[in-house]
């Protein structure tokens, strides 16, 4: 564990290896390895160099440093937007963006975002910080997206716990009812390999976790097909706009967008222009729940092929037996005879095609499917013999009426 504490106060001034020397003595007691660091967050890789020059890898980011520039809205300076954000948002950005190549490598990583119920529900004076630690959530759901086909999972916690910081803005009794040690459990389970959750945001404090997620209201049309939109259309529909009956509880922008596809789709029609349970209904079940579905497995598939299959693709592409530099594809007896690289999309395709339908949540009409192939792999040396397929599904991205797949998948002799 390489532990990053610069040792300054609550508003970020001074600096003393104290706090860090602290930690680190109480984990080498219990046993652990450990090492200290009084780099900046701001100085992202060299905190990350230090701990590969201590470890070799780096597994696990935490990220958790913070100051306080407590003030009423108006009384913030611009040192005080600045500095906050500096070290909350920016600060995490920077010694994440330093460990993702390293992680991304070892195709494992977690990735923690220490965000706030501040930055969730809002507090008085604390703008700045507000908006650092709401930032932090949308950081951390976008690295989730981009690094779930790497096993590399960011979550966010929002935690109450007693701390040098915390114990400025609260009584001395909360600061010992509300331990760190009823916070940590929940970020190492986070951080264990065999946990799966990725993108959430979770509160805790004083023993007790909770998950959260968005809510919806399920909204009204306040315009009609080649008619303006009104304040007044607003107005009268504004009771329907705020009504939490049938609400929906979108996961990504693919399902905030299917809504918005769906109302265009009524509005088009000159249908009933108030969103309804049903037509809602029909989005959420359209709607691909991605998060089960990525990085399943598809069913292996076995392809067998001989000379025959190389050369009756390379005819098919359009080689001919007219140009000498063809018969290397077409004739089994040249003495250069290989198949075309290409030919990998072959055995790909039988794998798609016999796998995807066999996922639970995919309706895919193979019949309305265009598939586009990238081949990192050369077939060349492979004459004849027999390849076993294994595919995994690496992202997806539902658009509502259809979606995009992105399947990686591995050959093996």
């Amino acid at each position: 564990l390489t532990v990053n504490d610069l040792g300054v106060d609550f508003k970020g001034y001074g600096k003393s290896s104290s706090a860090a020397d602290k930690v680190v003595n109480e984990i080498r007691a219990k046993g652990g390895k450990a090492v200290p660091n009084y780099d900046s967050v701001e100085d992202g890789e060299k905190l990350v160099k230090s701990a590969l020059e201590a470890f070799g890898r780096i597994d696990i980011v935490v990220n958790n440093a913070g100051i306080l520039r407590d003030r009423s809205f108006v009384r913030i300076s611009d040192e005080d937007w600045d500095i906050i954000h500096r070290i909350h948002l920016r600060g995490s950005f920077l010694v994440t963006r330093a460990a993702w190549n390293h992680m991304k490598n070892q195709k494992f990583g977690r990735i923690i975002m220490t965000s706030s119920a501040a930055g969730i529900y809002g507090n008085f004076g604390q703008a700045n910080y507000s908006a650092a630690k709401l930032g932090l959530l949308g950081l951390a759901n976008t690295i989730a997206i981009e690094g779930r086909k790497y096993n590399i999972h960011c979550n966010t916690i929002a935690p109450t716990a007693g701390s040098r910081l915390t114990q400025t803005v609260m009584p001395q009794d909360l600061v010992d009812a509300f331990k760190p040690e009823y916070v940590a459990p929940l970020v190492v389970w986070l951080c264990h390999e065999s946990c799966a959750e990725n993108g959430s945001l979770f509160e805790v404090g004083a023993g007790w976790i909770g998950k959260l997620r968005w809510e919806r209201s399920l909204g009204a049309i306040v315009r009609g097909k080649n008619q303006p939109m009104t304040p007044e259309a607003v107005r009268d529909k504004w009771e329907k706009v705020c009504d939490f009956d049938n609400a929906s509880k979108p996961r990504s922008i693919q399902e905030s967008i299917s809504v918005l596809n769906d109302a265009l789709s009524q509005i088009e029609s000159q249908g009933n222009l108030s969103m309804n349970s049903t037509s809602s209904g029909s989005v959420a079940s359209a709607s691909v729940d991605t998060e089960s579905i990525i990085g399943r497995e598809l069913s292996t598939s076995v392809y067998k092929y001989t000379h025959l299959e190389p050369i009756l693709y390379a005819l098919g592409v359009g080689m001919s037996t007219k140009d000498p530099d063809h018969l290397k594809f077409l004739f089994e007896g040249n003495e250069e005879f290989c198949c075309l690289p290409s030919f990998g999309v072959i055995p790909a395709q039988t794998s798609m095609f016999d796998g995807v339908p066999s996922i639970q949540g995919l309706n895919i009409d193979l019949a309305k499917w265009s598939v586009e192939q990238n081949v990192t792999t050369c077939m060349g040396s492979f004459l004849t013999g027999q390849l076993t397929s294994v595919s995994t599904i690496a992202d997806i991205l539902d658009k509502g009426s259809g979606a995009v797949l992105l399947i990686d998948g591995k050959k093996v002799c």
